[in-house]
């Protein structure tokens, strides 16, 4: 590539020229020596000074061919120009940071290593230094070589999910601003509003088959992290890879930046987003419908899952787009056919079938999304198994931190999704306390949803929950750990070792009387990846609940004899792929059934048996393996 350097010598300009194996034109321009003072000074000017000018670079690349580039990447230092000429725009986050920000990011990391990173949610969400060190030594591989970390996370995948992803992904999330070191994924803004068209094509692939985004607003347990939320994104997709088999060039994360109302963030000069309060109301519908507008229009096939929205957006936004593209929440609906598949492993635990769950008798603690989600999701399998919506409707007890919802309670404070669910207001019972509704209705079954800080089921809560139930079913889901209703050593000791435990986030087997009981992990690694693959595959162009209520179904037919008897009520994650493929098998032979198999090769398949269905899902499921490469040129089978 030629380099041109020009040098200055006494009043003129001199241009050495030389070859070079590189591939940057360097510009440097010099002039004449100026006019002498006198010579001008009539004419009221200055003299003209000359400068030696900023060099500029000159590269034969854009888009992520520039960010991979050692050479010429300038990181988050690209400016608004830059980006639009390079097509950068939305391969970056929205914030421009000079090179001494740059800097001061790298200088912190060296003076003071990884420890600087040491927030109080290491401690109380159970995110340990080693799984600091252990998440960066992961992340590192991946930016060198996809195909061997996807190889090690396939073949250690219980030991190292909850490092790719919760709890460690929290910590990652609180700090992406300071760990952030190359780009992944896509950011799209407000900013950005009537260039998302555009934008899509700086994506390198022209085959996307799914896509993970967040607006931030609602991380874990952790609140509004902004553009910080892209790591939830991320590492949503290396799961999506490893556990599904989805090949790691046809995922994408993104974030959305709308602002962010975390003023700790806005006020670090190390973070990316937009420095605004959050949008909300029609300026933020706005800019979420341009960005679905984008991404289906460029890959229409793709499947777009929204993770960790604000409770306030979460079921708008997933009505707004299901009926159209393959759309689905997994916090909503990913979380809630994990809690019905739970349920049914519960009963398989006590020797139930799976239509004793129109039996039981539910409170769930917590009326968010998550929460709403879960009890319409149980609900609808009720109706399946024979209740009417109104019988179903009346087996729940819905709990807010105002207490016992009632139709009493104010309309105007009160979800519509959350009032088919009231309770008939009599004898006064609206708000009633925890403690004194599980004494009164002896529910069989208690899920804590409620993503507050403190152990809301208490010791009495369980002992009640004991005292009316041979093996009471006790899922406190609510994530991170320092959030759970309670931990599997309080549900076990407080119902004499009797209790079918799982929670959402990891937690230690219990020692009860010489025996080990099973603490489950209510992890929607069980079913989302499965059944985004089941939608992909089948062409289904809708998620539908009773495609998820398949899945459900299939999980626990996979829980063996042996974990049975120790009370687990999910399968063990080492069998992961399997999970996911007969997952998916659930999800593309109740799509076939109403209608929604678009693609000809999955209902030949489907027709052929249920073994040909599952050599055909496996057939499709990425394996990272290196294989023999050749070079072609540009535009050969492109």
């Amino acid at each position: 590539m030629l380099v041109s350097q020009l040098s200055r010598r006494r009043g003129v300009a001199s241009a050495f020229l030389r070859i070079s194996c590189g591939h940057d034109l360097t510009l440097a321009t010099t002039f004449p020596e100026p006019l002498a003072f006198a010579s001008v000074a009539s004419s009221g000017l200055l003299p003209y000074k000359p400068q030696d000018f900023e060099s500029t670079n000159i590269v034969r690349k854009k888009g992520q061919d520039v960010l991979h580039d050692p050479l010429v990447n300038k990181g988050t230092a690209f400016g608004q120009a830059e980006r639009e000429r390079l097509s950068l725009r939305g391969l970056l986050p929205a914030k421009v940071l000079s090179m001494d920000a740059q800097i001061n990011r790298i200088m912190e990391d060296y003076i003071y290593g990884k420890d600087y990173i040491d927030p109080v949610h290491v401690k109380d969400e159970g995110v340990t230094k080693e799984h600091v060190r252990k998440w960066f030594v992961l992340t590192q591989l991946q930016d060198r070589n996809e195909t061997l970390f996807y190889n090690l996370l396939l073949n250690n995948f219980v030991d190292m999910a909850p490092i790719l992803y919760t709890p460690t992904v929290g910590w990652a999330c609180l700090n992406y601003h300071k760990v952030y070191r190359r780009p992944r994924g896509m950011y799209f803004s407000s900013d950005d509003m009537g260039e998302m068209n555009a934008m899509v094509w700086h994506w390198p692939e022209n085959e996307v088959d799914a896509i993970v985004v967040t607006d931030g607003s609602r991380i874990l347990g952790l609140g509004d992290l902004g553009v910080n939320g892209l790591g939830i994104p991320v590492g949503k997709l290396d799961l999506y890879v490893a556990a599904a088999g989805f090949h790691p060039a046809r995922v994408l994360p993104i974030v959305i930046d709308v602002g962010t109302d975390n003023e700790g963030l806005r006020s670090d000069p190390l973070y990316m987003g937009l420095n605004q309060p959050r949008l909300t109301g029609a300026q933020y519908y706005e800019v979420i419908d341009e960005f679905v507008r984008a991404v289906m229009g460029r890959w229409p096939q793709a499947v777009l899952q929204f993770e960790d929205f604000s409770m306030a957006n979460a079921h708008p936004l997933l009505h707004r787009y299901r009926d159209h593209h393959m759309v689905f929440n997994d916090d909503i609906q990913g979380t809630a056919a994990t809690a019905l598949a739970g349920l049914y492993g519960a009963l398989t635990v006590q020797g139930k079938p799976l239509q004793a769950l129109r039996d039981q008798r539910i409170c769930v603690v917590g009326a968010g999304s998550a929460g709403m989600g879960v009890t319409q999701m149980i609900a609808s399998g009720m109706q399946k198994h024979g209740l009417t919506e109104e019988e179903a409707q009346a087996r729940f007890w819905i709990n807010d931190k105002d207490g016992l919802i009632t139709t009493k309670r104010d309309p105007a404070a009160t979800m519509a999704v959350v009032k088919p669910f009231a309770r008939k207001a009599e004898d006064d019972i609206e708000g009633e306390s925890l403690v004194d509704l599980v004494k009164r209705v002896k529910p069989t079954v208690l899920i804590g949803l409620a993503g507050v800080k403190g152990r809301l089921f208490t010791a009495d809560i369980l002992r009640a929950m004991g005292e009316t139930n041979e093996q009471p079913i006790i899922f406190a889901m609510s994530n991170p750990t320092s959030r759970a209703e309670c931990t599997a050593e309080d549900a076990q000791k407080h119902t004499d070792g009797r209790a079918i435990f799982a929670s959402g986030s990891p937690m230690a087997d219990v020692e009860w009387n010489g025996k080990t009981l099973k603490s489950s992990q209510a992890n929607n690694l069980y079913l989302f990846p499965g059944v985004a693959l089941g939608a992909h595959l089948g062409g289904t162009h809708h998620i539908s609940d009773n495609m998820l209520m398949a899945a459900a179904e299939a999980v626990p037919s996979l829980v063996s004899e042996a974990s049975l008897q120790k009370g687990c009520v999910y399968p063990n994650l080492a069998q992961i792929r399997n999970i996911s493929c007969r997952v998916a098998m659930a999800v593309i032979t109740m799509a076939y059934e109403e209608g929604h198999v678009h693609n000809p090769k999955a209902v030949a398949a489907l027709k052929a048996g249920d073994d040909e269905l599952e050599d055909w899902v496996v057939d499709h499921q990425y394996l990272p393996e290196y294989r023999t490469m050749i070079e072609l040129p540009r535009g050969v089978l492109e």
